[in-house]
């Protein structure tokens, strides 16, 4: 039975593109979609505002004398009198007063500057400062007269802006979009909607959007709050209910069995040596039955630095080579793919094979020959392994190691390139519980959650930038006891470019005090030059390594045992415990030195003091996020969820699980979203583009 569709007519206005909006040009438009992040209408109503300024509290030129810095004056004055700039470059005054005393507004624009008459009375509403003894309020944020303060901004919305972009073209280009937006149909349960006092959806878009607007009579901090909930609740239930909706899917699709018969993993475990820990026998018992199962295999496989996913996805390999399939591990980058298939290539008892763009000539002919005709049986390589020139004979189980790293398109690609293919994601990076719902709900979940006997403890040490003098003598000691030293430079401004500048200027200081036996990695470096610093480094040619986070992955030296890490309040904790991770792994006892700036924000020092009183990642996350509220993983924004425009900033954890059950609760008794509450439901997925749960089941 086909399902009920949403309405065109309620949707079609916001997905118009904002030149639909009357006054908005193509000029504007364009300027619009950089703060937007796209060129709907629908995206402009979900850029929230980054603040809003309180307005509404009515206050004497005297009370502006006790303002702290920074603290918003808005007052009613009459005009004392006016001076107009003599000459370019000096400002104009109009000098007002109240029964309190007097305050200067001043204007270094002479076309900003209002022409009030002498005794006329003013509503305005700025920023103060003192200059020579006098209250001033420079460049004031808006001056109204009195009799028309009905249209003065009691709570203004603040957006982010652009270069050419001003407020007031924000504020009209906001106000005709709030214009479009319906009255949506109620998706929410709404015995929820009744317990949390919550606006409908528009109601709360329009609140957040045009505070002015909201009722004068109701306590606005609170009401604030709520709306900002509800709206998160709606983007993460959208979320949940997509990845429902992908496991719904999953359950149904025809897979294959590949139970395989042990012979191939036996013979792994002989050579390997060890005895495998509880946890990566756990993962593997797992994984092994799904992959026996007919449906077809969505697993993530989370472990630590050092837990020992690379052996537990070995088996799952093996495990579909014995059933007579190819299996494909890519790695983000040629470092990593490089190690995998070194120690694949060691302890696999079946033809390996590479593959990157470096291979080239008759190498690579050679090789996809072996990956077409299934003579080569596990493919490790890069993101070259999904590019149309590669054919496989029977891909049973694509391995995706660092999953973040890739965009969906290229791990699409991947998985499409076999029948039903099995997808297991690997990653080293510890995910908060509140973000493995989020990012990975629709996959089953493996945790390594210990490590294998022998990985040396690591003491991690903060030092003021400062104490650089004792560092050095540090290094000294420590490469006279024959060990070698990382020293990973800061993250600038998002900038490789930048980062590599400071890299060099650190190589070159270090150079001088040890001459000869310091190397350089960075990523603005040709790759040949880069991997040449680090097989120099392997080798043990050079003894300290000045790179940037180019060495995060996939670089496996046992030989070095301490990692400095200059301004570490840059990095986030997930991404300090990955650089930590490059070392104590080998006999030797390991250290990781945290640099920080001496102007470092307590919060900031919270943080690293958090890393260096516990090895454990999952812990580190998990804290971390409640300390900063989430945060993008790539450490741009610090609070919300990454990739989400609405849940930011608020007790999300708790929301998550809340939104989770709700879905739960609705796919079991709608699992085909079908009448009245399916509509509104599917609504809610195309405003949050999450109709399209198929995406999320062929790309991991």
């Amino acid at each position: 039975m086909q399902s009920e569709q949403p309405s065109p007519d309620l949707l079609a206005p916001l997905f118009a593109p904002l030149t639909s909006l009357p006054g908005i040009g193509p000029r504007h438009a364009s300027l619009l979609e950089k703060i937007a992040g796209g060129r709907r209408v629908l995206d402009l109503l979900f850029t929230l505002p980054e603040r809003i300024v309180d307005r509404r509290i009515l206050r004497t030129v005297a009370a502006g004398h006790n303002l702290a810095p920074g603290e918003i004056l808005t007052a009613r004055v009459r005009v004392v009198s006016m001076r107009k700039a003599a000459r370019p470059g000096q400002p104009s005054v109009i000098r007002t007063e109240d029964d309190t005393g007097r305050l200067d507004l001043v204007f270094f624009q002479q076309k900003n500057m209002p022409a009030p008459t002498v005794g006329a009375e003013l509503l305005v509403s700025g920023k103060t400062s003192w200059f020579q003894g006098e209250l001033t309020m420079p460049q004031p944020d808006h001056v109204t007269n009195w009799s028309k303060r009905e249209s003065f901004p009691r709570l203004e919305p603040v957006w982010p802006l652009t270069a050419g972009l001003f407020p007031y073209t924000v504020r009209k280009a906001m106000k005709a979009a709030l214009a479009l937006l319906p009255d949506f149909p109620e998706w929410q349960d709404p015995a929820l909607v009744r317990k949390r006092r919550w606006l409908s959806f528009s109601q709360a878009l329009r609140l957040i959007q045009a505070p002015e607007n909201s009722p004068a009579d109701v306590e606005w901090a609170p009401l604030r709050e709520r709306a900002l909930t509800r709206l998160a609740a709606d983007e993460l239930l959208a979320d949940q209910l997509c990845f429902g909706l992908a496991r719904l899917k999953a359950r149904s699709r025809s897979g294959r069995s590949m139970p395989g018969d042990g012979t191939l993993r036996a013979e792994l475990s002989r050579r390997f040596g060890y005895p495998p820990t509880e946890a990566q026998s756990r993962a593997i018992a797992e994984i092994l039955k799904d992959m026996a199962s007919p449906t077809p295999m969505m697993r993530l496989l989370q472990g630590d630095v050092g837990a020992g996913k690379t052996f537990v996805a070995m088996n799952a390999m093996l495990q579909a080579v014995e059933s007579g399939a190819q299996a494909a591990l890519m790695a983000p980058t040629e470092i990593l793919a490089r190690q995998h298939f070194e120690t694949l290539s060691r302890l696999c008892p079946t033809e390996c094979v590479y593959l990157s763009g470096t291979i080239k000539g008759a190498a690579r002919r050679e090789t996809l020959a072996a990956i077409a005709d299934g003579t080569a049986k596990i493919v490790i390589g890069t993101h070259a392994l999904f590019q149309d020139g590669v054919t496989f004979a029977d891909l049973g189980l694509a391995v995706i190691d660092e999953q973040h790293r890739f965009g969906v398109e290229q791990r699409m690609n991947l998985s499409a390139k076999g029948e039903a293919t099995d997808i297991l994601v690997m990653t080293a990076t510890p995910i908060p519980r509140t973000l493995q719902l989020m990012e990975w709900g629709e996959m089953s979940v493996s945790r390594l959650d210990s490590k294998p006997a022998g990985r040396q403890p690591i003491r991690t040490t903060l030092h003021s930038m400062e104490a650089m003098p004792d560092i050095l003598a540090a290094i000294s000691r420590a490469i006279a006891d024959n060990v070698q030293v990382f020293w990973v430079c800061p993250l600038i401004e998002n900038s490789e470019t930048q980062s590599a500048a400071a890299a060099e200027e650190r190589w070159a200081m270090l150079s001088e005090r040890f001459p000869g036996i310091v190397g350089l990695a960075h990523g603005k470096q040709d790759i040949a030059i880069r991997q040449a610093a680090l097989e120099a480094f392997r080798l043990g040619e050079t003894r300290i390594l000045v790179a940037t986070t180019v060495i995060e992955v996939g670089v496996d030296i046992p030989n070095a045992s301490v990692m400095v890490i200059e301004q570490a309040e840059r990095f986030g904790l997930a991404q300090l415990h990955q650089l930590r991770g490059r070392v104590g792994r080998g006999a030797k006892k390991s250290f990781c030195l945290l640099l920080h700036d001496g102007m470092a924000t307590p919060t900031a020092v919270k943080r690293l003091t958090l890393l260096r009183d516990t090895n454990d990642g999952f812990m580190i996350a998990d804290e971390d996020y409640r300390i900063r509220g989430g945060g993008d993983l790539a450490g741009n924004r610090q609070s919300g969820l990454p990739g989400f425009r609405l849940a930011q900033g608020l007790r999300l954890s708790l929301l998550v699980t809340a939104m989770q059950q709700d879905s739960e609760r609705e796919l079991d008794r709608n699992p085909h979203l079908e009448g009245k509450r399916g509509v509104a439901l599917r609504t809610l997925l195309m405003l949050f583009n999450r109709h399209e749960p198929d995406r999320l089941l062929i790309s991991g």
